[in-house]
């Protein structure tokens, strides 16, 4: 598996899988004891499922995000990763949504007992994860497993095996390369592919990566395909049209506390919490204890939360951030700001799914360049 933190370099760049062999690598990765997750279409959006067949893959499929849109339309082709993304990441797999953390119990003695809950142990193998899916795993390693050293995020992580896919057809939506996380996979992956209209280009990451790799029918790449991989990368790249002011707004965003651009976007915003669920990097989150009906057990859960509930900032007695205003600039601040003094970059990898899955479509290149600046008035790190 992918070492989290590790720097990576490509093992291959130059071979080939023919887009006949695809349903290798799932035979492969099966025989190898992996349960493969991947894309998948369902209830009109693309979402990651269990998977042992690449006819499920979203074959022939594109996706058309804008701000407050998404929907999915038939793109006529063969390809199966001919897509951006969908709303789900990496993010449910490895910090779940809701997990019992601990259990509770009296004894015949009537003493309170404490039992830790171990995490149950399976291998997993995740199909088609994009860059900015990877660096949001990467930030979420920095904090579960160097900061907090959570056992269940660890465990899971531990047992992870990644197969990527470079982003051929970025959204409208989707600033990733303006954050320097995509679109092409520079490593964090075990396995990379990069999809062409007759195959795959394979490289490999890690040992683990390589161990899959040469189980494959592979054939040398040509230099024709290697070219057209990496002209769909720079298209990809050129596509992308917005963009944040720069990488590190930390001290342009706590300079304007006060901005009447937050009273703005507060008014059209419906605290719903749409964009902290879909975002790869948050990671927000309540305890609560969850008692036995018959009053002799109860479990501690951990779930997710979100900085727009009022819960969220409730401190002896009183609400911090009372209003939509102030839930919305704590989010924009610490994900743009904040997390620079913790983490050392920002928590935005550009994936764009903040834009397209807010009801009322609040984009936040525009908030941040109307609060900081427009692109290029601020300096790249």
């Amino acid at each position: 598996m992918a070492a989290p933190g590790s720097e990576l370099t490509a093992m291959s760049t130059s071979l080939f899988l023919p887009r006949a062999a695809l349903q290798s690598l799932f035979d492969v990765l099966a025989a190898q004891g992996y349960r493969c997750i991947g894309p998948q279409v369902c209830d009109g959006a693309i979402v990651y499922a269990d998977i042992d067949h690449a006819e499920a893959l979203p074959v022939g499929w594109a996706d058309l995000q804008a701000p407050g849109e998404y929907r999915l339309e038939p793109s006529g082709g063969e390809r199966c990763f001919g897509w951006s993304n969908g709303p789900q990441a990496l993010k449910p797999l490895l910090f779940a949504p809701r997990e019992t953390l601990w259990r509770s119990h009296r004894d015949q003695s009537g003493r309170l007992q404490f039992e830790a809950v171990q995490p149950p142990r399976e291998r997993w193998a995740m199909v088609g994860v994009r860059a900015c899916d990877l660096a949001a795993l990467a930030l979420h390693d920095k904090h579960f497993l160097h900061r907090e050293a959570d056992p269940g995020y660890a465990a899971r992580r531990a047992d992870l095996l990644l197969v990527a896919v470079d982003c051929s057809h970025p959204a409208e939506t989707c600033f990733c390369a303006s954050t320097g996380d995509g679109p092409a996979v520079q490593g964090g992956a075990d396995l990379a592919l990069a999809e062409l209209d007759g195959g795959f280009l394979v490289r490999a990451y890690t040992d683990a990566g390589a161990a899959v790799r040469d189980m494959l029918p592979l054939e040398d790449a040509s230099p024709e395909q290697r070219a057209q991989a990496e002209a769909q990368t720079a298209q990809a790249v050129s596509s992308q049209t917005r963009r944040l002011p720069s990488r590190n707004l930390r001290d342009a965003l706590f300079a304007n506390l006060d901005h009447p651009r937050w009273e703005q976007v507060a008014a059209r915003c419906l605290s719903c919490g749409n964009c902290v669920a879909v975002c790869p990097t948050c990671f927000c989150h309540t305890e609560r204890e969850v008692p036995a009906l018959d009053g002799h057990s109860s479990e501690h859960q951990r779930q997710w939360d979100s900085c727009y509930s009022a819960e969220h900032s409730f401190l002896h007695g009183r609400l911090l951030r009372p209003d939509t205003r102030s839930r919305y600039r704590q989010w924009l601040t610490h994900k743009l700001g904040g997390w620079h003094d913790q983490y050392g970059r920002s928590g935005c990898v550009g994936c764009g799914r903040c834009i397209a899955w807010c009801p009322v479509g609040i984009d936040i290149t525009e908030e941040a360049a109307a609060i900081c600046g427009p692109p290029g008035t601020e300096a790249e790190p």
